[in-house]
């Protein structure tokens, strides 16, 4: 409870609810009896604080997922952030962690579902900033695959980085996020797309990945061997060549470790 007092100076609560309610809504009105220090009406300084994080959660929100607002429009990106505020307060001061329910949200709004690819865009941007602030990992020297035996390599385990994501969608979502964040890239076609974000050095890199390459991935991921994840890959797709989704991972340097059957 936040303790208040009334100009003639009776003392009584506001309910943290309600404050916080009122923090965070624009439309409702100021709580009764805010007082500053001095005993003067503090409904001033609780409008401009209300405002200010308002605002800087409607930036966060812009930062955060760029390719979303480009696609809706500054003005329907600020009238979203303020009815996701509403339905999602922040839960940690740290801003890096805000907009994690965005994805549902944004599916969850009837107005935008002639709109079906936004939600796995939102996934992947909030994929992006996660993989940016992921805990640094080593990843393994690709020479550690180099003389293991067939059997010794499809009966082992592979341990991956923080920072490495998976996202599968029925939407081209690599190819919507490139051609609005890329100059001169093409237009998206329609059809689905699998990518990886890896984040070699400093920066995250997104790639595309090949959908056998996905559900194999998706096998290793769950705690899958190496060969068991490959049985479920060729079994979606007879051609699937290991080689080429194990050297994104491995330049991508996702891969930390390889845990050999004992």
């Amino acid at each position: 409870m936040n303790r208040c007092k009334q100009a003639h100076g009776t003392a009584f609560a506001v309910s943290q609810d309600d404050f916080t309610r009122a923090m965070r809504d624009a439309s409702l009105p100021i709580p009764l009896g805010l007082v500053d220090q001095d005993g003067s009406s503090a409904g001033r300084r609780f409008s401009v604080y209300r405002n200010n994080i308002a605002v800087s959660l409607r930036e966060a929100m812009h930062s955060a997922f760029p390719v979303i607002t480009k696609l809706l429009g500054t003005e329907n990106m600020n009238g979203l952030s303020r009815l996701f505020l509403h339905a999602h307060p922040p839960k940690s001061p740290l801003m890096m962690f805000y907009g994690a329910e965005f994805p549902n949200f944004l599916e969850a709004q009837p107005q935008l579902s002639h709109l079906g690819y936004l939600g796995d865009v939102a996934r992947l941007e909030l994929a992006m900033r996660q993989a940016y602030h992921a805990a640094d990992a080593t990843p393994i020297a690709p020479d550690t695959l180099v003389g293991l035996s067939e059997d010794a390599l499809l009966t082992s385990r592979l341990t991956f980085a923080p920072a490495l994501h998976l996202l599968q969608s029925p939407w081209p979502i690599e190819a919507i996020w490139r051609f609005n964040t890329v100059p001169q890239a093409p237009a998206p076609q329609a059809g689905a797309q699998a990518v990886i974000i890896t984040r070699p050095e400093f920066d995250p890199v997104l790639q595309l990945f090949p959908a056998a390459g996905a559900v194999w991935l998706d096998a290793l991921q769950q705690g899958a061997s190496i060969g068991a994840a490959l049985q479920r890959a060729t079994a979606t797709d007879a051609d699937f060549d290991l080689s080429f989704p194990l050297t994104l991972l491995l330049q991508g340097g996702a891969i930390t470790g390889l845990e050999r059957k004992r």
